[in-house]
């Protein structure tokens, strides 16, 4: 059967880059952080193994890098069973969709990437897909129309998204389990590159590994790409060791500063203090001014920001904080500083 466009097939893992499939761990014994997620992952799939029966739908939910895709692909080598991936934009209408699901066999995983992003109509097929493990179909135009169904084995649906609330209702009861991935601590962080490292045969000084995991908002991706970043600067330039010293040198040439900032994060909180007095300011307007997407701010450069508390989302728009003005190296304004006033001993005063 032809491959609609978007949609393959890989074993766990197969088709991605080597290097991205060297580093992705394969067990959910060698996952690291997420452990609210990995218990109740580990429960749910034993269960699943002890009954033979198909994996309940999983939703999973999170900023982009801190691990879905991962565990998707977990999910599959656990239960040992294939793994078909797809994205929510790459299923442009039913018949796409009707493939996908025939060529499924029984207890297959399909991965949905960016699932929010489905059309209606295909979401709406999917419905009766993932409750009842068929698909209904029209067949013939007219007065002779007819609809028809087909069965289905019975897979799991595993859904990712990084804009849970742009998940209709109906859509998001059918999954029978939500899981939802934070930000990693920089000791996760450090077992994450230092098990990279390991893997891609990196002679890289503990200081040196520690300073990369500090400076990883948080997200393994981004900890790997400074990586081998790392790697290659020290290969150039620093006689092949990566020690503490040819690090922040490359961090600096990346202009990754001590929190783990890029330019993109400095430009846009600059231009909300500069600019814009603070804030507040709406996010539209902030994507015009820097030339990027709406959503890209929202959901790639705003997160971590949130995180460490340079940024707040108001009613009515995005404003920076006090922090943020000491990052910039910028004195906060006095209403950011000052403390709020005392409330009156008594009404009237």
């Amino acid at each position: 059967m032809s491959e609609p466009d978007g949609i393959y097939e890989p074993q766990v893992g197969a088709d991605e880059p080597e290097l991205d499939r060297q580093l992705r761990p394969q067990r959910l014994s060698e996952f690291v952080g997420q452990e609210p997620v990995k218990d109740q992952l580990a429960i749910l799939l034993e269960a699943a193994r002890m009954r033979r029966e198909s994996v309940e739908h999983l939703l999973l939910c999170g900023p982009p890098g801190l691990g879905k895709t991962t565990l998707a692909n977990i999910v599959a080598a656990e239960m040992g069973v294939n793994l078909r991936v797809t994205s929510g934009p790459a299923l442009e209408h039913q018949g796409a969709l009707a493939s996908l699901l025939t060529s499924l066999g029984e207890r297959d995983i399909l991965f949905i990437d960016e699932v929010h992003r489905l059309q209606r109509a295909v979401e709406e097929s999917l419905y009766p897909a993932m409750e009842e493990f068929a698909f209904d179909f029209v067949s013939g135009k007219g007065a002779g129309a007819q609809t028809l169904r087909l069965a289905l084995q019975r897979f799991t649906v595993v859904g990712a998204t990084t804009r849970e609330g742009m998940l209709s209702a109906p859509l998001r009861d059918r999954f029978g389990a939500t899981f939802r991935l934070d930000f990693y601590t920089p000791e996760q962080l450090l077992a994450i590159v230092s098990r990279s490292a390991r893997l891609l045969q990196v002679a890289a000084d503990p200081e040196a590994l520690a300073l990369i995991a500090a400076r990883s908002r948080g997200t393994p991706r981004i900890a790997n790409r400074l990586l081998r970043r790392v790697r290659d600067f020290a290969l150039v330039r620093g006689g092949g060791a990566v020690t503490s010293r040819a690090t922040e040198a490359a961090l600096e040439l990346l202009e990754v500063d001590s929190l783990g900032l890029q330019d993109s994060d400095r430009r846009l909180l600059r231009l909300i203090c500069t600019s814009f007095g603070g804030g507040p300011v709406g996010l539209g307007t902030l994507g015009a001014a820097l030339s990027e997407e709406p959503h890209t701010l929202e959901e790639v450069v705003e997160p971590y920001l949130l995180q460490l508390g340079l940024l707040q989302r108001t009613p009515r728009g995005r404003m920076a904080t006090a922090g943020a003005y000491r990052h910039l190296g910028m004195a906060p304004p006095p209403h950011l500083v000052a403390p709020p006033p005392e409330p009156p001993l008594f009404p009237g005063d």
